[in-house]
């Protein structure tokens, strides 16, 4: 047994030295379960690694739903009406999964059989994914309970999964599934060490990804996350009639749609060459501009929170001129597009000072692993491309998972449950929800490692 952070260290040199290397079984199936917020999520996930080359290698995803809570009209997520989302439909959602567990058949051992009430047999899964943290606390133990429970009456192993480092591994996801053609435009699998990118309603951070468990965070948000601060100006700057009309407070989301009609519209906003080119912001035709946050250092961090003070004050400006008068449509459109460009151009400046930065101290990256919410912002994966060439980072491969995966999902949470499980970690019965818990492997908590209840292999005599 692990304990804390007094063990991480020593469990990160352990990693090292034998390359996290894999158990030996073949065959793997997992059930994994999400609801870290809002989204009530279960996925089945296989994989066959099979002994004759990686082209024999197979990931299928046997199911992957989500029940996400209709926030419309409530100002964001309500903590009591996600919880009870929760306790209505996650319960139901493994029962349907269950049966797209593969056929159980005379050649399953008799531990691997799971009979249903229906009369079909299914094979069993060889061990639960949950997501363990960061999150909110009553919402994480609604899934970790459930987890508990099916690993307890079919004595199979549990993995606590890191959030975080779920949606920092989706890509790796993407890339081994069989026979998909979403993602046929990924060229290459991301391989360790890469620069990750997470970008969400609640994080916004830049990581060096070393190894699956040894990360370590170059840049974090000073005050909000991107996502929040960009539904926070959705709020302001989409119409009535398009809020009253969503499914969820993501108003980003819906902030981007109405921006930009098409991907033809991207090249419309104009991606600065230079660093003084971010500094330097005309007034545009009504009278107004955007700033970049922390345009004027070279400080590795984020910051989001002004975003959303400048449109008030623009907002409320055009209200005094026009003797209360609602802004026009056009220069709406001009308002939200500015936005996304500059929280973007904001994003996309510090990647660049972290590049410079490594590549001064000898390091040369090669890929960009994109994840998060945000990560599914088609105008997001146009600028940062654009970004990179003008900079001199053209090389740069950048990675995004399919725009499915980018929001919470438990199809990540099982792909980081496999790789952690094949790393012989697993994670002990009596652990318990964490609301924060860092990815950095230097941090004061130990990182993704240095939490009490991780079990190596070795510990549970494997």
């Amino acid at each position: 047994m692990l304990h804390g952070c007094r063990r991480a260290h020593h469990l990160l040199a352990s990693c090292t030295r034998t390359t996290l290397s894999l158990t030996s079984r073949r065959n793997l199936l997992t059930l994994a379960i999400e609801s870290s917020c809002d989204d009530t999520c279960v996925a089945i996930l296989s994989k066959h690694n099979a002994s004759n080359g990686p082209k024999s290698r197979s990931t299928k995803l046997h199911f992957n739903e989500k029940v996400t809570l209709r926030n419309t009209g409530k100002g964001g997520i309500t903590p009591v009406d996600a919880l009870n989302s929760h306790q209505s439909h996650l319960a139901k959602l493994v029962e349907r999964s269950l049966l797209s567990l593969p056929d159980g058949d005379e050649t399953l051992p008799t531990s691997k059989r799971l009979p249903l009430r229906n009369g079909t047999i299914k094979e069993k899964p060889d061990f639960i994914s949950v997501t363990r943290g960061p999150g909110m606390l009553q919402n994480l133990s609604s899934g970790l309970n459930t987890a508990k429970g099916l690993a307890t009456a079919w004595q199979i192993p549990l993995v606590g999964v890191h959030h975080m480092q779920a949606h920092a591994l989706t890509p790796r996801l993407a890339y081994a599934r069989e026979g998909d053609a979403r993602e046929s435009t990924q060229t290459s699998k991301p391989d360790f060490p890469f620069l990750t990118l997470l970008v969400s309603g609640g994080h916004t951070m830049l990581l060096h990804s070393k190894g699956l468990v040894e990360h370590e965070i170059l840049a974090s948000t000073n005050d909000v996350a991107i996502g929040d601060e960009l539904d926070k100006c959705g709020r302001s700057i989409l119409p009535q009639a398009i809020q009253q009309g969503t499914s969820d407070t993501a108003y980003g989301k819906y902030l981007s749609a109405y921006a930009f009609q098409n991907a033809e519209d991207f090249s419309g906003w104009k991606v600065p060459a230079s660093r003084p080119e971010e500094i330097l912001r005309p007034l545009n035709e009504y009278g107004w501009n955007l700033s970049t946050p922390m345009a004027k250092n070279r400080d590795l961090s984020f910051s989001f929170a002004g975003l959303g003070s400048q449109v008030s004050r623009i907002m409320t400006d055009h209200s005094v001129r026009n003797n209360g008068a609602p802004m026009g449509k056009k220069e709406r459109v001009q308002l939200a597009r500015a936005v996304l460009g500059t929280a973007f151009e904001h994003l996309g400046s510090r990647i660049i000072i972290a590049l410079e930065k490594l590549r001064g101290e000898g390091v040369e990256i090669s890929t960009l692993v994109v994840s998060g919410g945000v990560a599914a912002n088609d105008f997001l994966r146009y600028y940062l491309r654009q970004m990179l060439d003008v900079r001199s980072f053209g090389h740069v491969q950048l990675v995004f998972p399919p725009v499915e995966l980018c929001t919470d999902n438990a199809a990540m949470i099982a792909w980081a449950g496999m790789e952690m499980f094949e790393a012989q970690y697993t994670t002990d019965l009596g652990c318990f929800p964490v609301r924060k818990w860092s990815m950095d492997s230097h941090s004061t908590d130990g990182g993704i490692l240095g939490l009490d209840g991780w079990i190596l292999a070795d510990d549970r005599g494997v």
